[in-house]
């Protein structure tokens, strides 16, 4: 059984009767649309975050969920769907998951009325079941999505980012949704209770966290492909790894490093370079390091929660997040 069989075992039957009710959840009157929801729904990835949304409210419950927690699990993925509709057609990008992308198939202006069609069913299977505190939660994430990514733009353009900002940006672009999933999961069970949905939340950002300092360490790794990728460099993104370097390497070598992310990142050679050089001057470890303070800090916030099926679950999840090869 793979890690990800394992992690829903648990809560299996809850996600079987998700997705039946996520299915329901976007159907339209309009052929068009349900022929481009239909697609959606058949090429779903890991599904992670309604995986969240189950184990956490199961694991703070002592193994129960309702009728909310269905609803939450399907407006989050409702809303982060109509995201990632969106950014293909931000990045024009043809691809999703090793599919073809909406935009791709259907043009952008269909992509982008789908999206902020599902952005609506999102919105309205919250308010017309008076979800409003679970809704509260999940717009929070949007928000702090866009900004992140606007604050990624905005930096990119200037290579002197600090490690605080780079934290920041990954805060609110990566670990806020799953933040949100593990947040909302607590609140569709526990309705009084702030602090353990506060936890829980506290809980779900450091893994976001971590997850994303794993997605940065693949570019110079060759475990996936047997080589390293450099795509970050060739897309002048600022990952962690490179940012530890920038910041403690000499200003001639610093002069150096801009100037070929700037200028020299088509270059094959210079990008291997520049791998090297990030490698040898303890970028990796230090990044590695710190994904792993993240990782012991989301396991700490799991200790005082009794033993059961749904915290292993969790802390099996927190440790794929590190360990996975993709």
């Amino acid at each position: 059984m793979n890690i990800t069989s394992q992690i829903k075992q648990p809560i299996f039957s809850e996600m079987e009767l998700f997705e039946k009710k996520f299915h329901e959840s976007m159907t339209s009157k309009v052929a068009l649309l349900n022929r481009i929801t239909y697609y959606i729904v058949n090429r779903k990835g890991k599904q992670m975050r309604p995986m969240f949304v189950f184990l956490t409210a199961k694991m703070v419950s002592g193994g129960t969920v309702n009728e909310r927690t269905y609803r939450g699990a399907s407006v989050i993925e409702l809303i982060h769907t109509a995201t990632l509709v969106h950014d293909d057609v931000v990045d024009d990008s043809n691809r999703r998951r090793g599919f073809f992308s909406i935009n791709a198939l259907w043009k952008n202006k269909i992509a982008v009325l789908v999206g902020d069609y599902l952005l609506s069913k999102g919105l309205l299977l919250s308010i017309d079941n008076g979800d409003f505190d679970l809704l509260k939660i999940i717009s929070v994430a949007v928000r702090e999505m866009s900004e992140g990514e606007l604050l990624q733009i905005e930096k990119a353009r200037r290579l002197d980012i600090t490690e605080e900002v780079y934290y920041e940006i990954i805060r609110k672009k990566t670990a806020t949704l799953i933040a949100a999933c593990c947040a909302l999961g607590a609140r569709s069970v526990i309705e009084e209770d702030d602090i353990q949905v506060e936890n829980m939340r506290k809980f779900g950002e450091l893994i976001g966290m971590a997850f994303q300092i794993k997605d940065d360490l693949f570019d110079y790794s060759e475990e996936a492909i047997g080589k390293p990728t450099g795509i970050d460099i060739k897309e002048q993104k600022m990952t962690l790894p490179l940012i530890h370097v920038l910041n403690t390497c000499s200003p001639q070598e610093k002069k150096w490093l801009i100037n070929s992310i700037k200028n020299h990142n088509k270059d094959k050679k210079r990008v291997k370079e520049v791998i090297a050089f990030v490698k040898n001057n303890n970028g990796l470890a230090y990044a590695e390091n710190k994904m792993v303070q993240f990782q012991q800090e989301a396991l700490s916030l799991l200790e005082n929660y009794p033993d059961s099926e749904f915290k292993d679950a969790l802390i099996l999840m927190v440790n794929y997040v590190i360990e996975r090869k993709k």
